[in-house]
């Protein structure tokens, strides 16, 4: 049996243009940070640790000053990952995978929590986050990343447990190595977290991409693919940062899947 529990790992407050590329600058709102546990008979993973507990304490020490212009850490004490995680009565020590869905701040900010882990990244996200400036208008920041973790880069679909159950889905466009996590849980259910390959249910259904994109053409690509999933396949498609979905969703410790 195979479970899915959401998690809150922060609350960020940004501009909405950002995110929907069609609308007027100047609506500011406020976004949950999603991360996903998934309890595997052989295992369990974690896609995405959320926001640094120390970006709520210090904002601009932790993400530094620029991007502390551009958007406010609305997270409270509990908003990151370890306390989600104790929610279910789990320590970092229980989790036996990490798959982080791409390098920015709020989808790696509590990889340091997790050294026993093994950490499943795209090869070209992880190389192109290690050569700051190799690739234009991609500079995760070390600080989130690189640590003395295992990572184990992947390179495309990836079958987490052989079982065909769990799987990373490359979901480029959005940075170069984004992936996207698809769980069969089994009675026809399927479960798609998006996370940034699709910020929100209205960048799917109207066919908008965000500001913040490194490949556009990669990243509609990567939209279209999720939209089959959803509107062929019946799949449950979780979106990166949508307000209305995450108020709507059981939260862990409820299983949704």
């Amino acid at each position: 049996m195979i479970n899915v529990y959401a998690l809150c790992t922060g609350y960020i407050e940004l501009d909405r243009a950002s995110m929907v590329s069609d609308l007027a600058a100047g609506q500011r709102w406020t976004v949950p940070v999603l991360s996903f546990l998934v309890d595997h008979p052989r295992g369990k993973l974690l896609f995405d640790t959320g926001v640094h507990c120390q970006a709520r304490l210090d904002p601009v020490g932790r993400l530094g000053p620029e991007r502390v212009k551009r958007l406010t850490v609305k997270s409270q004490e509990g908003d990151d990952v370890i306390p989600q995680l104790a929610r279910l009565g789990l320590t970092p020590g229980d989790v036996r995978y990490v798959a982080n869905s791409h390098l920015h701040f709020d989808h790696c900010g509590g990889n340091e929590f997790f050294p026993r882990a093994t950490f499943l990244v795209q090869r070209p996200e992880l190389e192109s986050a290690r050569r700051p400036g190799f690739v234009p208008s991609y500079s995760p920041s070390p600080i989130d990343f690189d640590h003395p973790l295992d990572y184990q880069m992947v390179d495309g679909e990836h079958d987490v447990f052989g079982d065909g159950a769990v799987v990373l889905l490359p979901t480029y466009g959005h940075t170069p190595g984004h992936q996207s996590l698809v769980v069969r849980a089994g009675k026809g259910s399927q479960v798609v977290c998006a996370s940034d390959a699709c910020y929100t249910r209205e960048n799917m259904d109207r066919d908008i991409l965000p500001t913040i994109v490194w490949d556009t053409a990669e990243m509609s690509r990567s939209l279209a693919t999720l939209r089959r999933l959803r509107d062929a396949q019946g799949a449950r498609v979780f979106f990166g940062h949508d307000p209305a979905q995450w108020a709507a969703t059981p939260q862990a410790p409820a299983a949704f899947a």
